[in-house]
């Protein structure tokens, strides 16, 4: 197996016919979905700018699949976090006669955007989305790069209750597939290590006012406040909580833990905690070289841009072992995933192509960045 191949993603287009049939490749086009506007177009450009890196380097490298030189190309597309909008730009993915997709960011994007591809035959690798129901509705298409709610529900809720001394938790959702399926994998969690839930809260992913949400919720006197929702709207609940005199931690997910949640909360980010799945950059295999190179193109990473440029990495070496661009051919391989060395660590599928014994990592907020307190490997799904 070619485990140590820095490389990218790719979807095949032929002149005159679908890529399922087994014809020379001429340009191999990779579809990228993402919010790339709205409040979440900071790490939808994370993500496409992984899946462009990645696609550089390989066109670098002049790799040769079935006695043709790989030529990579990038069609990214914007979803706007949106599941209607992701659904339409899965169908724009097919019609063009895409070979796979890396995205989509959002679970909520996601899950209706894997039905698409998976009736298409269209393998999917998302970097970012977390929801469990995504890799377990029975689609032998779809594959995740990082640990999934299940796994960091439980990291978050047992931190909560052992790490920040929580026994009393209210918890707040944005309804999202995200957030919601997050906020429940951290309550029963959360429960199952002692702590009582005292209040749940509803909201939704447009919000941006919680005062009403918030005075009730103080009125409970919680240990720790949870939300399971993204930056965007994590932030001014900080700072309306600190408005408000709530004194408790805000808590969140990896959509929370972004240089922008710190950026927007401002002094009302220091001591707040979320969680990240994988180990942090500095403890990646190459996750320095890898800072010191997407830094220089592009900027400070957000989240995801790793695993997004791992999901190229691992699509194109299960190419590579197929000797196909041919998601028939390729697909087997890429399911049988095993031990691929990638820039977040060594890369396994399992029977539903979640990543095996996935890690999740604690951060809180000292002065200004976020500095990781706690990894906690193979939980529980």
């Amino acid at each position: 197996m070619q485990k140590k191949m820095m490389g990218a993603l790719v979807t095949l287009v032929l002149v005159g016919c679908h890529p399922s049939a087994d014809k020379p490749v001429g340009s191999v086009l990779i579809g990228q979905a993402s919010p790339l506007t709205g409040q979440q177009a900071a790490i939808g450009k994370d993500n496409e700018n992984g899946v462009r890196m990645a696609i550089d380097e390989v066109n670098a490298h002049h790799y040769v699949i079935a006695g043709n030189q790989l030529t990579l190309s990038l069609d990214s597309q914007d979803d706007q976090a949106d599941p209607r909008v992701a659904t339409q730009v899965a169908q724009k993915f097919v019609d063009e006669g895409v070979t796979a997709v890396i995205g989509h960011l959002n679970s909520g994007t996601t899950i209706p955007a894997s039905r698409i591809y998976a009736a298409a035959g269209v393998p999917q690798l998302s970097p970012s989305a977390t929801a469990v129901r995504y890799t377990h509705q029975g689609y032998k298409t779809a594959f995740r790069l990082m640990a999934n709610d299940a796994q960091q529900g439980a990291a978050l809720g047992h931190y909560a209750v052992a790490g920040l001394q929580a026994h009393r938790i209210a918890i707040i959702d944005d309804r999202t597939a995200y957030g919601q399926g997050l906020a429940d994998e951290f309550s029963k969690a959360a429960q199952a290590a002692g702590a009582q839930i005292v209040d749940r809260q509803y909201t939704d992913d447009k919000s941006n006012d919680f005062t009403a949400i918030l005075t009730q919720i103080g009125g409970v006197h919680p240990d720790l406040i949870f939300f399971g929702g993204m930056y965007g709207q994590a932030a001014p609940m900080a700072q309306q909580m600190a408005r408000l005199g709530l004194t408790q931690k805000l808590m969140g997910g990896d959509g929370m833990r972004t240089p922008e949640f710190i950026h927007l909360a401002g002094e009302h980010a220091e001591g707040q905690v979320a969680s990240k799945p994988g180990v942090p950059l500095p403890s990646m295999p190459r996750g320095e070289a890898f800072r010191q190179a997407f830094e220089k193109r592009y900027g400070k990473i957000q989240n995801y841009a790793p695993y997004a440029y791992d999901a190229v990495q691992v699509l194109v070496d299960a190419m590579r072992r197929a000797n196909s661009t041919v998601p028939a051919k390729f697909m087997p391989e890429l399911a049988k995933t095993h031990d691929f060395s990638g820039v977040t660590g060594s890369i396994s599928f399992d029977a539903n192509g979640d990543l095996d014994h996935g890690a999740v990592t604690i951060y809180r907020v000292e002065h200004g960045e976020w500095v990781a307190v706690a990894t906690i490997k193979d939980t529980a799904r």
